[in-house]
């Protein structure tokens, strides 16, 4: 089990949702309500399989920026319940596909889908959940937002497969990882954000920093799961410490560690993460690499940059609540460091 590295705090980062989660619990309540009835099926696996991960304590973050960007940008309809819905489906779905992919046993802190009924029904029910998204998605009537949601269903799978073609590779450019980050967390992210003024039918400008605000916090989100995977703890991450080590996959603390370490830590990381050779105590020994090329440190300091940028894109819409809220959203994914 790896050590809990301590990341500064810098001050201003309250690390809550709370704002958020008060502004919005009526909606999410409807948004909650309409993700149960949406995988009813008359095959009794699908409801298994789905319910078992939608009901195992996600904050629904994403789902919540939709809601919460249309009530920024002024919208009264209830399309947006659908849209977060939708989200959440295209998240859920996307989780699952990953667990198969990565050979995951854990997820939430429970045993993975998979590990109960099987890597085909994990991917069949995400299938099935896609396939709903769309169908609420075309319920709204709104083209442009299922345009900006099919979009990055696409993108997100393109994520999914150009990881898979760079995966194992300890000499992935900093750049091309983040490149994978974008589409495969932080497409989620824009579009969430973007479909909220989208059904407000709100100017470019703000659906531009509605997107701006979710990408940004979407990539900070990544890079701090990248650091909690090495420095921080089970309940925190959601998941064992060190499974993107046990897995071998390539993430920002390892790009940096390895760009910076010496010929011998390189050969390590081969060893380790491209050949799989994975010996009792490799965990601490990539720990305490990163911790003298201070990339655990470094990968916060990224996050902190992006969020920062999501910040930024706020400054174009008037101080309210839901705006406040927001702005603390960007602290609480940041403070998960501490």
């Amino acid at each position: 089990m790896g050590v809990v590295v301590p990341f500064e705090e810098k001050s201003g980062e309250r690390g809550s949702i709370d704002g958020l989660i008060h502004l919005l619990a009526g909606r999410m309540e409807r948004v909650n309500s309409l993700i149960l009835s949406r995988t009813g099926s008359d095959v009794t696996m699908i409801p298994e399989v789905a319910n078992h991960l939608i009901s195992s304590g996600g904050k629904r973050l994403r789902p919540m920026l939709t809601l919460a960007t249309a009530v920024l940008t002024g919208y009264e309809g209830d399309g947006d319940i659908k849209l977060a819905a939708s989200v959440e489906f295209m998240h859920t779905a996307t989780l699952l596909h990953d667990d198969v992919v990565d050979e995951s046993d854990m997820r939430r802190g429970k045993l993975a889908a998979r590990m109960l009924w099987g890597n085909e029904a994990s991917v069949l029910v995400g299938d099935f959940l896609l396939g709903q998204a769309f169908k609420m998605m075309v319920e709204v009537g709104s083209l442009e937002a299922l345009g900006v949601l099919a979009n990055a269903a696409a993108v997100i799978a393109e994520g999914e497969v150009w990881q898979l073609a760079a995966a194992k590779n300890t000499a992935t450019p900093e750049d091309d990882y983040l490149a994978v980050v974008r589409a495969k967390t932080a497409a989620l992210f824009a579009a969430a954000a973007e479909v909220g003024p989208i059904i407000a039918d709100r100017p470019k400008a703000e659906r531009a920093a509605c997107r701006s605000y979710g990408t940004n916090l979407g990539i900070a989100f990544q890079l701090v799961d990248d650091a909690l995977d090495y420095g921080g703890t089970s309940d925190a991450l959601g998941k064992n410490v060190g499974d993107d080590f046990r897995e071998g996959k390539i993430t920002l603390p390892v790009v940096l560690s390895f760009r910076r370490g010496s010929n011998e830590e390189r050969d390590f990381w081969r060893r380790t993460l491209e050949q799989g050779e994975v010996r009792e105590g490799d965990l601490d020994t990539a720990i305490a690499i990163m911790r003298r090329h201070r990339a655990l440190e470094d990968t916060i300091e990224r996050a902190r940059h992006y969020g920062a940028m999501a910040r930024d894109a706020l400054e174009l819409f008037q101080d309210s609540p839901m705006r406040q809220a927001l702005l603390d959203t960007v602290d609480f994914c940041i403070a998960r460091a501490h």
